[in-house]
């Protein structure tokens, strides 16, 4: 254990012998002297992670320099993985993981009078007089999570860069730095608040400024042609786009690559000194105040004209500065420059729409920084870029004022007017059947004179060489629906490229005894790397002694994320009880109002039973997790929802012991990685057809979690890797879902009554006086709060009970849970984030291999 910090001075190490614990402890020592935050005659904790974090980061930089000499050398075609958003998590425990080094940092710690998981998971309470009736508290870790993300999105491009890097692909993600990422969640009596996140209050200890790359970024001005009749983009106020990298190691190999992410800048000759001296103090700053938006919020608020400049700000400065530093790379490693090139070197992957920008910005720089003409730039950019689609929820689908962006950016609005214009001369020559179309699937949306848009989904599907779905449902979708008449146009452009996790971060190192016990069951570890040897368990799945053991660590997993709750939450659990979990972004078409309703109907029942009856249920803790967007208010209705019924079962004596609900605040990957090892049942509910894939539902499968869900995004590719038998499936099917709408609409729906009994039961205030009328009765009809119970809880509540049943008496049985948990592991090989990106390398970008030797 570590010594009393607060009386340890900086220990000493004498004769280190570079490579072993002693070596590593020698440097940690150096770091804790030499390049630390904090004073140099104490060694508490804190600063002790921050050293060691300097430590593990020279191992990095090390091996990030060897591998861009690398790929300097060997020149390979290189993928470029643009994102608005990277949910890193906590780096230390996977990159000491990937280095292999992990036992040496455990045994430098402990020569130091420190314990490597105290250092790497301490919490401290940062507010310890908060504390509100559902009894949350904010705390702190000593390594904070990398604001640079909300969900999903996020997560997935995290997932893809550890493959890259696993797999030896030559690689680079880019992201902007948010100083304040998306917002710290903290719940309160008045439900979900929202503040900055402080993750660079103390700076990063894992990011590497790059002070030699810089590049302008201009916004605003005038087009003008010059004398060679060449279109330039000039005036208007121009920024600096500062490099960071983070670097990302490969497991098992040298290669570490890197995520690289942008902050805005202004130079120091844009500070306006002598108006400073004249008393005009905002004047004189104000470029760098508007520099400093840019990175301040992921996702900042568009409901006005300024907001949307400003999400288009960001999307152009991430494309921009991406791209520019891109050409920067490709020039540098030859000598005559032979554009058509390009392609075969340089491969662009758009997650989702955010950075479309890069299509015009991409032929703005070939066309008239370049000197190219219009059909060779065309012909470059569509072989360069490609499009993952992540959503076909049409809120979602980007759509940007025509004037804003001609305001903004006003060179690639006319670059995009031409594509528009030159797709539909192609249409017309092409596809004369579709003309009466066209007004539909034009890249510019004039439909409303008064209200203008840019649609960038279908920037995106004109231009690209690829476009992928995440799931093969979600991929018939885009072709059969969203997308049908493209697809009619370019079949060969559409392909599936179904989502996948990183067994490293979630499983290898979030349960670690789990992975002990897979690797001892399959006399291997190579499953780390060749996720399809988790097949092999399915021969002991029936074995007594295995099952013992999965049930053993299952618990341990389960007793540390109560420790976890009770830190944080306020909230005693017992681990004994079916750990049941939810954690998602909150929003309708997820469900977590389908999941309340039932445990206010679980919690009603419970009520009403005798004592004897009550011995006989299934205790059960059913926790949620999520941040509803600041601007969603039935999604923050639903939060509120959630932790006034938790407020009220928990402090029922006859009640609670058998059933408790616990909203986790500020749901992030730290969170994850204890939640989803510990979880028993995880819940996939969303509405039929509405989920493109999902990625939680597989880390929860890797973790022997079993499955109450929908046939929606990757719950159907899960369901039939692990067996239906263990899959509980409830809901309608996403065929079904427009006709059962259309009955809805048109009254016929019958609701069940134990759905209208749950609606009574919160009407009745028995969870406290708030207005819930806006979430009941969007569940009801169109009255203005909704659209008439369009994700169909109604509709699925009655099987999702009975599935909720079956839960409960499956779960009895403790040889059938534990052999269909085996199962769910051994079934999770298809969805490693090594098969998907494999899949991307070999089918999208032709990018082979470049390993550091």
């Amino acid at each position: 254990m570590a010594s009393n910090a607060s009386e340890s001075a900086v220990p000493a190490i004498a004769h280190p012998t570079p490579g072993d614990s002693f070596g590593v402890a020698a440097n940690i020592v150096y770091h804790s002297q030499f390049s630390s935050r904090f004073s140099p005659f104490k060694f508490e904790v804190e600063q002790a992670f921050y050293a060691t974090a300097a430590s593990v980061k020279d191992a990095l930089v090390q091996r990030w320099n060897e591998t861009y000499k690398h790929f300097h050398e060997e020149d390979p075609k290189q993928v470029y993985y643009l994102s608005m958003e990277f949910l890193q998590g906590r780096a230390l425990t996977n990159a000491i993981g990937n280095l292999g080094l992990s036992d040496a940092y455990a045994a430098a710690l402990t020569k130091l009078g420190h314990d490597l998981e105290n250092v790497r998971e301490q919490v401290s309470s940062k507010y310890p007089n908060f504390v509100v009736s559902f009894e949350l508290k904010e705390f702190s870790l000593q390594e904070k999570d990398a604001a640079l993300g909300n969900g999903g999105l996020g997560r997935l491009a995290s997932c893809f860069l550890d493959s890259m890097a696993t797999l030896d692909l030559p690689a680079w993600g880019y992201g902007l730095r948010y100083k304040y990422g998306l917002f710290k969640q903290i719940i309160s009596s008045k439900g979900q608040e929202e503040y900055a996140e402080d993750w660079l209050e103390k700076s990063s200890p894992w990011e590497i400024v790059r002070h030699d790359v810089t590049y302008p970024v201009r916004f605003f001005g005038e087009v003008q042609v010059d004398s060679d009749g060449r279109r330039k983009w000039i005036g208007g106020e121009v920024m600096q786009a500062l490099a960071y990298d983070i670097p990302i190691p490969g497991y098992n190999t040298k290669n570490t690559i890197s995520l690289r992410i942008w902050e805005a800048r202004v130079p120091a000759e844009d500070f306006d000194l002598y108006a400073f001296n004249a008393g005009k103090h905002e004047e004189a700053v104000q470029l760098q105040l508007k520099a400093d938006q840019i990175c301040s919020v992921l996702y900042p608020g568009d409901s006005t004209e300024d907001g949307k400049l400003l999400r288009l700000k960001q999307q152009y400065m991430l494309c921009s500065a991406s791209l520019q530093d891109i050409f920067s790379r490709f020039k540098e490693r030859r000598g005559a420059i032979s554009w058509d090139e390009f392609p075969n070197k340089v491969a662009v992957q758009l997650n989702d729409t955010h950075p479309t920008l890069a299509i015009p910005e991409l032929m703005r720089i070939l066309m008239d920084d370049e000197g190219l003409g219009w059909d060779q730039a065309w012909n470059i950019t569509s072989s360069t870029i490609a499009y993952t689609n992540h959503t076909v929820l049409p809120e979602a689908l980007e759509k940007w004022s025509q004037v804003v962006m001609a305001k903004l950016l006003p060179r690639h609005m006319e670059i995009i007017a031409e594509i528009d214009k030159r797709f539909q001369v192609l249409v017309a020559r092409t596809r004369p059947e579709l003309e009466s179309k066209l007004e539909a699937l034009q890249v510019l949306d004039n439909s409303n004179p008064e209200k203008k848009l840019v649609r960038m989904a279908h920037l995106c599907v004109v231009s690209a060489h690829s476009v992928n779905g995440v799931a093969e449902l979600h991929s018939e979708i885009l072709k059969k629906e969203l997308f049908s008449d493209f697809y009619s146009l370019w079949p060969e452009k559409f392909n599936n490229k179904t989502n996948g996790v990183t067994p490293r971060r979630w499983l290898r190192f979030c349960s670690p005894e789990l992975s002990a016990i897979i690797t001892k069951w399959l006399r291997t570890d190579k499953w780390v790397t060749n996720l399809d040897l988790l097949s092999g368990l399915r021969e002991f799945a029936e074995n007594k002694q295995l099952q013992e053991e999965w049930n053993a660590a299952k618990l341990a997993n389960k007793v540390r994320f109560a420790d976890y709750l009770l830190k944080v939450v306020g909230v005693e659990v017992n681990p004994q009880t079916l750990f049941d979990i939810q954690i998602k972004r909150i929003h309708e078409y997820k469900r977590q109002l389908l999941n309340i309703l039932s445990v206010i109907y679980r919690y009603k029942t419970i009520k009403e039973m005798s004592p004897e009856e009550r011995a006989n249920t299934v205790p059960r803790t059913v926790m949620f997790g999520g941040k509803a967007f600041a601007t969603y208010a039935q999604a923050k209705r639903i939060v509120k929802l959630v932790t006034d019924v938790g407020a009220v079962v928990n402090n029922d004596p006859n009640v609670s012991p058998h059933l408790k609900v616990v909203f986790i605040p500020n749901y992030n990957v730290t969170v994850a990685e204890l939640a989803i090892p510990a979880s028993e049942l995880s819940q996939h509910i969303s509405t039929a057809g509405m989920e493109a894939s999902g990625t939680s539902n597989m880390k929860f499968a890797l973790n022997g979690s079993l499955i109450i869900g929908t046939l929606d995004g990757a719950n159907i590719e899960i369901r039939e890797e692990i067996g239906e038998d263990n899959f509980f499936l409830f809901g309608a099917r996403a065929d079904d879902v427009p006709r059962l709408r259309k009955e809805r609409e048109q009254g016929k729906f019958v609701p069940d009554p134990r759905f209208e009994e749950v609606k009574d039961f919160i009407r009745s205030k028995a969870f406290g006086d708030f207005d819930y009328e806006p979430l009941l009765e969007a569940l009801e009809g169109d009255t203005g709060y909704g659209r008439g119970d369009y994700f169909l809880v109604g509709q699925d509540f009655p099987g999702y009970l009975d599935a909720q049943d079956k839960v409960d008496e499956t779960y009895k049985n403790r040889a059938k849970w534990m052999k269909m948990s085996i199962l769910s592991t051994a079934g999770s090989g298809k969805f490693s984030s090594d098969r998907t990106i494999s899949q991307y390398a070999n089918e999208i970008w032709q990018v082979g291999q470049c390993r550091v030797p």
